[in-house]
């Protein structure tokens, strides 16, 4: 059964950093893009990062030059790290394939940029 779990989320300052990890299921990870998402309350799920098998990346404009997609083929992981943090960075972060893949989604794990 495929999984992607995610883990690293918490509570952040403003201006601080946070790493995400996401486990993901040998199956799905080794030809597939993967992504990044994240949903804010009361907003819709958004794309934030992808990366394609070889390590092409792109991101979503509201977080180029702060975050970095990056991932580990040999232990099927995938990383999120966010520098400089903004409260409108707050929101439950999700990983997934890309494009994503409605069986795939996870809890996800709540990030929290406050002071």
């Amino acid at each position: 059964q495929v999984q992607l779990v995610e883990s690293g989320g918490g509570l952040a300052q403003p201006g601080g950093s946070l790493r995400l990890s996401c486990a993901a299921s040998g199956s799905i990870f080794s030809l597939n893009t993967m992504g990044w998402y994240r949903q804010a309350p009361g907003k819709q799920r958004e794309l934030v990062a992808t990366i394609t098998s070889a390590g092409r990346t792109n991101y979503a404009d509201s977080v180029k030059g702060r975050f970095t997609i990056s991932r580990d083929n040999a232990k099927n992981m995938v990383y999120l790290q966010m520098n400089s943090l903004k409260p409108e960075d707050t929101a439950v972060y999700y990983c997934n394939t890309h494009p994503a893949t409605m069986n795939y989604w996870g809890q996800g794990t709540q990030v929290t940029a406050s002071s």
